[in-house]
């Protein structure tokens, strides 16, 4: 039974009627109608300011600046004079041959580039008035032969210098360093063990083809040989009046 009194329950049913149904939709003032702002745009990165351009130099800069050093040809040498004082005691040796004996050592390995050594240094004694018979020659196998030879040379006395000729072209190995540093090495050691002069004549070769400008260092070898020979006789010759 209805707690209400008659006349209410009707009362309450059109109540019910004009209450407006609720929805889940949102109302038309709640909805942002406003359409929402554009990303800002990135701002372009600022241009690299070119580099300034080096300011042509002056005549008085560029003349201060210093040349390069001007690499030497195969045939020039780096001869020279040297200014000596007139006052002063001076030993210098010449490339006189007369009454010098002369041993020469020879490699036969690379034996088409010793030979035309050989002939330099043959032609280079002759100019300089080395008789023949005065000249002696040991072959031996290779480079690294030469210093042995060239010191048991020097050790006899019974020359005044001693030539060493021969040739090392690199190959694919490490070999060439050591047998080019062993020679070298070696004969400088026959000349200051013995006292006796050893030039220095073997071609060091990156290729076979190098050789050709550098055949005329047989007949360079000789001549400093034979210089240092003098030197040598020159300085002995005044110990002795020194001790007189």
């Amino acid at each position: 039974m209805s707690e209400r009194w008659p006349g209410e329950e009707a009362e309450a049913l059109e109540l019910d009627e004009e209450a407006p149904a609720e929805s889940d939709e949102p109302d038309e003032e709640d909805v942002d109608t406003t359409e929402p702002e554009p990303d800002p745009e990135p701002e372009p990165e600022p241009e690299p300011e070119p580099e300034p351009e080096p300011e042509a130099e002056t005549g008085a800069e560029a003349e201060d600046e210093e040349p390069l050093p001007r690499l030497r040809a195969p045939g020039e040498h780096a001869e020279g004079e040297l200014d000596v004082p007139d006052d002063v005691n001076l030993i210098e040796g010449e490339p006189d041959g007369t009454r010098r004996g002369v041993a020469i050592v020879a490699s036969r390995f690379n034996g088409e580039i010793t030979n035309r050594l050989l002939d330099s240094a043959f032609e280079e004694l002759d100019r300089l008035g080395v008789p023949p018979e005065a000249i002696t020659v040991m072959p031996v196998p290779g480079a690294f032969e030469l210093p042995l030879a060239a010191m048991a040379l020097a050790k006899t006395r019974r020359f005044a210098c001693v030539v060493a000729l021969g040739c090392v072209v690199r190959g694919e190995t490490p070999h060439f360093e050591y047998v080019a540093s062993e020679a070298a090495s070696g004969l400088q050691l026959a000349a200051l063990e013995t006292g006796v002069p050893v030039a220095f004549g073997v071609l060091t070769l990156e290729n076979v083809e190098q050789a050709e400008a550098r055949i005329e260092k047989g007949a360079e070898a000789v001549r400093t040989a034979l210089e240092m020979a003098d030197a040598f006789a020159q300085l002995r010759a005044s110990a002795v009046q020194a001790a007189r």
